[in-house]
């Protein structure tokens, strides 16, 4: 496990989290797939709940438990999950980062 406790601004946590998305789009062979902070998690990226746990799974063995995935899920009802964007949770990582610095 490597916990990152450094790179709490949203240019790196973006490329971190990107590297992990393309990690769980290997699978289906879209791991080319452009990942911008606009990008969704849905409709661009095809995700299913399944590998919202996972990435949940990936998030917690990078960042420790400085970034709860599953509460931050819970916050949202379907329709706002279903449109989550890259964006919206690098900006939650980065505030999780910021406030247990």
């Amino acid at each position: 496990m490597s916990i990152e406790t450094t790179g709490t601004d949203e240019a790196t946590v973006l490329t971190r989290l990107a590297g992990m998305l393309r990690e769980l789009l290997e699978e289906y062979g879209l791991d080319d797939a452009e990942i911008t902070m606009d990008t969704t998690f849905h409709d661009d990226l095809e995700l299913e709940s399944v590998d919202l746990v996972a990435l949940s799974g990936q998030l917690r063995e990078h960042y420790g438990e400085r970034v709860n995935f599953a509460t931050f899920i819970a916050e949202r009802d379907l329709d706002e999950i279903i449109a989550l964007t890259v964006g919206e949770l690098v900006r939650h990582i980065v505030a999780s980062l910021r406030a247990t610095a």
